[in-house]
This record gives C-alpha cells, sequence and structure tokens, in this order.
C-alpha cells in the first residue's frame, strides 16, 4: 500500500486519501489525469514536517520489476495527441474585423509537424522553423517512435529570429532563423517556458522516479521548475512536489493520485512583482505555476524552494495562467463550465472572478486537454481552442473580430484536425529585419 508524507502539518487533521491511478496500455492516447475507479486508499498522516528522505530518483533499470518497467515506458510515453477531432468543412482565416482586432504577428506550433509558424493577420505564411526530433538527436531512435516526438509543444521567438523549441516530454532545442541547431538540452522538458529579461530560460521538466513519501513501490512523474543560462547550461532546477510538500499547502494535496503523473504541471510564469504589495507571495523573481491534476495554482519561490501561495477556484483542469497588467489572473479553463471550456479573468485578492468568455452559443467552447490565452495590448484576449484546431480574439463582450481554423491534418488518413497548441499573437512592431535580411 502506498505510504503517504509523514510530515502533514498541524493544520492537516485525521486522513489524507490517495487515489491510485491506473494507467491505460497506451498513455499517448489517453488525457494523463484519469484516476482508477478502485477504492481509494485511506493512509494516516501524523503531525509535524513533512518527512526529508530521500526519494529514489532515476531508479536504475535493472532494478524494477517487470511491471514497473511498462510503468516507466507509459509514463515516459505520455503527451498530447496530433490531432483527436474531425476535421472542419472551413478551414484558414474564417473572420477578421481589423478595425477591432489587434494588430500583429501570430506564432503558433501545431499537431502535423515538428515546428512553428509565423503568420499575418491575413493568414498569410511569414517564415517556417522546422527540425525533426532525430535531427536534433539522432542517436535516441526508440524516443522518436513516440507521438509527441512529431511536434513541438511549445516554442519562443526571439528577435533575431532564433527559436526555442520543446519536443513535449523529451527536451528542448535552440534554433536559428534557419532552424539548424544552436544546443540542445535533454531535460525531459515539457508544456512550458518562459525567457526572463536577463536572457535565463525557465522551463518544466520532469523525471520519472520512486518516491517513498508519495509511494513507496509506485513510478511517479515528479515536475520541475528548471533554470537555464542563454547557451542551455543547467543553473538550478527545483521539485514541485517538494515545494509543495515542505509548504503550509501540503493539505492541498489531499486526494492526490499516488501514481503516475501526479501533478501534470502545465505551465510556468515568471513573476514581475506587481501583485506584491497586496499578496507578498508574488514577488520578483518566484513563479507562478498550474497544477492541472489537482485544479491548483500556486506560486513557487525559486530561492526559498517553497510554496508561498496556493488557490483551488471553480476551474476545473486548467491551462496557461497569466498575470495581467491590472493583477488579475487570467486562466483557460478547460473543464469548469459545467464540463466545458471557458476563459475566466480571477482577482486573487478578492477571489471573485470579473470576467468571463464560455463561447457563443454559450457551450461551443472545449479543449479537452490544452488551451491557452492571452490578453492583448488593446484589452481583447486571444485564446486557442486547442483540440478544435481553433484561435478566436474576442473583445471584452465577447465578439469575435478574429478566427482561424488549422488548415493542417492529423490522422491515419488525414480525418482530424491538427492540434492547435498554442497561438501566439507578437506586438506589431516585432524587429522583421532577420526574416528580410537574406
Amino acid at each position: 500500500m502506498a505510504t503517504f508524507l509523514r510530515a502533514a502539518p498541524r493544520a492537516l487533521v485525521g486522513l489524507l486519501v490517495l487515489v491510485v491511478a491506473v494507467g491505460p496500455a497506451s498513455a499517448a492516447a489517453v488525457d494523463a489525469d484519469q484516476t482508477s475507479d478502485a477504492p481509494a486508499a485511506a493512509i494516516e498522516a501524523p503531525e509535524g514536517r513533512w518527512r526529508e528522505s530521500a526519494p529514489g530518483a532515476n531508479p536504475p533499470r535493472e532494478q524494477l520489476t517487470e511491471e514497473q518497467e511498462r510503468e516507466m515506458e507509459r509514463l515516459r510515453s505520455i503527451g498530447y495527441l496530433t490531432g483527436s477531432q474531425p476535421a472542419p468543412p472551413v478551414t484558414g482565416l474564417t473572420v477578421h474585423d481589423a478595425s477591432r482586432a489587434y494588430r500583429g504577428l501570430n506564432l503558433y506550433t501545431s499537431g502535423h509537424f515538428p515546428g512553428a509558424v509565423l503568420m499575418d493577420m491575413e493568414g498569410n505564411v511569414l517564415h517556417l522553423w522546422e527540425r525533426s526530433f532525430l535531427d536534433v538527436w539522432p542517436d535516441r531512435y526508440a524516443d522518436s517512435e513516440y507521438e509527441h516526438a512529431r511536434y513541438w509543444r511549445c516554442v519562443h521567438l526571439f528577435d533575431n529570429g532564433d527559436v526555442l523549441a520543446v519536443f513535449e516530454g523529451l527536451g528542448l532545442v535552440k534554433l536559428d532563423r534557419d532552424s539548424r541547431v544552436i544546443w540542445t538540452h535533454a531535460g525531459a522538458e515539457h508544456h512550458d517556458l518562459q525567457v526572463a529579461g536577463d536572457g535565463l530560460i525557465y522551463v518544466l521538466t520532469r523525471e520519472v522516479v520512486i518516491d517513498p513519501r508519495i509511494n513507496a513501490g509506485e513510478l511517479i512523474l515528479e515536475d520541475r521548475v528548471t533554470v537555464l543560462d542563454p547557451d542551455g547550461r543547467e543553473l538550478r532546477s527545483v521539485s514541485v512536489l517538494s515545494a509543495m510538500g515542505n509548504s503550509s499547502y501540503l493539505h492541498l494535496m489531499q486526494g492526490m493520485t499516488a501514481k503516475g503523473d501526479i501533478f501534470h504541471t502545465n505551465a510556468v510564469e515568471i513573476l514581475d512583482g506587481r501583485l506584491a504589495d497586496e499578496l507578498p507571495a508574488f514577488q520578483v523573481g518566484s513563479v507562478l505555476l498550474s497544477l492541472r491534476t489537482l485544479s491548483l495554482l500556486v506560486v513557487l519561490d525559486l530561492d526559498t524552494e517553497l510554496v508561498t501561495w496556493a488557490r483551488k477556484g471553480s476551474w476545473r483542469k486548467q491551462h496557461d495562467p497569466s498575470v495581467l497588467s491590472n493583477g488579475n489572473i487570467l486562466i483557460f479553463d478547460n473543464n469548469g463550465n459545467s464540463e466545458r471550456s471557458r476563459v475566466i479573468e480571477f482577482n486573487p485578492v478578492t477571489e471573485r472572478i470579473e470576467w468571463t468568455y464560455q463561447g457563443d452559443p454559450a457551450d461551443d467552447f472545449y479543449s479537452q486537454m490544452c488551451g491557452a490565452a492571452t490578453r492583448l495590448p488593446n484589452g481583447n484576449t486571444l485564446a486557442t481552442e486547442s483540440d478544435r484546431g481553433r484561435a478566436i480574439e474576442v473583445t471584452p463582450d465577447g465578439d469575435i473580430v478574429w478566427e482561424y481554423l488549422n488548415p493542417k491534418r492529423a490522422g491515419e488518413k488525414g480525418e482530424l484536425v491538427a492540434t492547435l497548441f498554442e497561438m501566439t499573437r507578437l506586438r506589431a512592431d516585432f524587429p522583421l529585419d532577420w526574416l528580410y535580411d537574406h
């Protein structure tokens, strides 16, 4: 039976319940947050600090049972589908109200290829970056068989045309404008990254480990926030699990799955201190994270390696939280609208939802797996409905003033629309000298 952290704080009274997740035979095609219907194991949580025992990180393969070997491969295979929804009859740019849409450039990644697209507001492709997994890591043939080796999960564009690209759960690569490899970092990077003003790279990474504080006999994915220098050298890496377990927010792990993808951390944002006067946890240099499995937002202090703020709300299985200029948090809420999706603006001080977009009609907006939302400089919101391959720009009143449907296809017979992982609107004056200087 799983053993739980001998470290629940005094505020945690009684029993903490861990639900043991049962992984499918092929996790690449199934939501990694599914849990078993089997009865939960009730585990006593004594008072005191969370036990600081050293976990068995990266257990040697020769010490694993056959079942654990299969589970390790399942966890390493966790990613997203290249496509999951039927292809729509109409694609490309379908709405463009130039008088109300924010003028800029559109950067996105798609499930149909390992690359990124730079596109103007009219849907014209300005530039492509593309580099296959085996081109980047020719000695990692086994990893190239995973479905998530076929696409880039997210991308960051520098002013000179260089890009950072994440192969989901597999690694990070920096390429120049012509898609030539500059450097790589094989840290099982996943989901999200952000580049700070000083050039440091903050990226989500993960490890398959056995951690006796969670479960002495089962493998888990331990998410980490890893900081790299501009040349891809690792400077530090902080465990999200330890940061939660050693904090006063340990009780929010109640009901957590005791195996597999326990947190599914899917977003990282560097905080600039704009909320620190009212919420000291939001100090400069801490990071805001999204823990999808727990439907939880947390702030992690990378210096103390502790979670210093955490909230659950009416959102469920969320993605892409970001702090707005007014101090509110914009969230792509995947399942909080009666099992449909919405975008919400949450005030972390009053803990009220101050704005919502949930589709028109009201239930015609849904992405089970991925999704993203960005507040644009003109006050509109750019939302990516990933599973449906759709990006829309909506006004504060909910009017759609720009819509793009991914024209690319996935599936064995091209019957599915390729997943649109995230559409980003770059500022109108984003430098393009590198694009024309060939």
